[in-house]
């Protein structure tokens, strides 16, 4: 076996690693041979020089292998998962889940934390009274098998590897890294023992991705490693030029995605939602176009049952909407200071921005506040008046909302050209 310094020099360097190398440095990593310093060094270098088709595929298979995979092949329905690559207010995850549990599929979701700028589902989940996201496999396999859908954070069991990996790569910049950033999602979704996936593949300015030119370039390495293990893999296209939805953070956007299972959702979101889980409702067969899926997940939506499987899936995993009272303490208007149409906005800014209110970790141990979060009145292409509310923030830290603030105040265009949107790619 090569020294770890031979192979983080040959990375460096633009070389090809073995299969060897790749499993001794996830592994080494994961057992605490090789420290955090030196993982660093090769995260750096994989930032800095990618890995070609076969070292992901290695690097995929290593952290699958580090730890159990689960099987659901007994349960009567089709086994399905989605994963976004992060976003600023993308709450799809808490409304595609229930709706498509009360659809007869089955939802293994291992979810993730914040990562960079981006909000992680788990963290807002945890900001529900109760609410357990950490379940021993056994528990998460019996609400899936009893609920038809469980979201629970990262085992210790199920990739190992990418727990302590993603929490490093979060505090060493080395996030937005194709390769990384392929065998983390496909690692965790292969070892779920989904049969389906759908991805949604964030664009724009709040994206790790600004064109779908590169986007495609991630889309496509996913989607191939997710195939070459047996997952079924669809992939969307998504707008992040923008906040996604009227809310930003922590509890704001449960319940925003409460609203959303109870048919009073943003369009934008409920758009995105309907879209992702149109997709897998025709992997499944449970719907032959869109259309129909359409016509199905509304109506789910209209009678009651999405918002009940929701809460189903809260309650059975501890949690207690009915105790959801997070009123944050300290409250900022930001103002527009001229009349116009909104232009752009840098949504990784305003994402930084709701990291310093308390939305996301700039350490590993960094708290979290629940509370904290946005309100974005207006959006892209709209008419913004001198003197209108841009964003309301809010948080429990006066001093943190004063940092978060400062990011945000200036995160808006405005000026005279009409502009239009695409939401969808594709």
């Amino acid at each position: 076996m090569v020294s770890l310094e031979t192979i983080v020099h040959q990375k460096q360097s633009g070389g090809i690693l073995s299969n060897t190398n790749i499993q001794y440095i996830v592994n080494g990593y994961t057992s605490g041979v090789i420290s955090d310093d030196e993982m660093t060094a090769w995260l750096n270098a994989v930032f800095q020089n990618g890995m070609s088709h076969e070292e992901t595929l290695d690097y995929t298979r290593a952290m699958v292998n580090s730890g159990v995979t689960l099987d659901f092949s007994h349960l009567p329905g089709y086994v399905l998962d989605k994963h976004s690559t992060g976003g600023v207010g993308d709450k799809v995850s808490l409304v595609l889940g229930p709706l498509l549990a009360v659809c007869g599929c089955y939802v293994p979701m291992l979810a993730g934390r914040g990562l960079g700028h981006t909000g992680g589902t788990i963290d807002k989940l945890e900001s529900i009274p109760g609410y357990k996201t950490a379940l021993s496999l056994t528990e998460f396999q019996k609400v899936v098998e009893t609920v038809g859908v469980s979201i629970m954070e990262q085992t210790k069991e199920i990739c190992p590897a990418d727990r302590k990996i993603y929490a490093l790569r979060d505090v060493t910049n080395t996030v937005a890294s194709n390769s990384l950033i392929c065998g983390s999602i496909m690692s965790k979704k292969i070892a779920e023992g989904v049969q389906g996936l759908v991805l949604d593949i964030k664009v724009g300015s709040g994206a790790f991705l600004p064109t779908v030119e590169k986007a495609k370039v991630l889309a496509d390495m996913l989607k191939k490693v997710g195939e070459h293990f047996g997952v079924k893999t669809d992939l969307v296209y998504t707008n992040m030029d923008q906040p996604l939805g009227n809310f930003s953070g922590m509890a704001c956007e449960v319940l925003e995605a409460i609203d959303c299972l109870k048919g009073k959702g943003p369009e934008d979101t409920m758009a995105v939602c309907l879209k992702l889980s149109s997709k897998l409702m025709i992997q499944s067969g449970k719907a032959k176009d869109e259309t129909e899926s359409n016509s199905i997940l509304t109506a789910l939506i209209k009678n009651g049952s999405a918002f009940d499987k929701f809460d189903e899936m809260i309650s059975i995993q501890g949690g207690d909407l009915n105790a959801f009272t997070n009123t944050p303490a300290f409250t900022h208007e930001i103002i527009a200071d001229k009349s116009g149409i909104i232009q752009s906005m840098d949504t990784t800014q305003i994402g930084w921005g709701l990291v310093d209110m308390g939305c996301g970790r700039k350490n590993k141990d960094d708290i979290l506040d629940a509370t904290a979060g946005l309100e974005c009145h207006y959006k892209i292409g709209e008419d913004i008046k001198n003197g209108d509310v841009l964003f309301t923030c809010f948080c429990d830290d006066g001093d943190k909302l004063k940092m978060g603030i400062e990011k945000i105040t200036d995160s808006v265009s405005i000026g005279t050209e009409k502009v239009d949107v695409t939401l969808i790619y594709n």
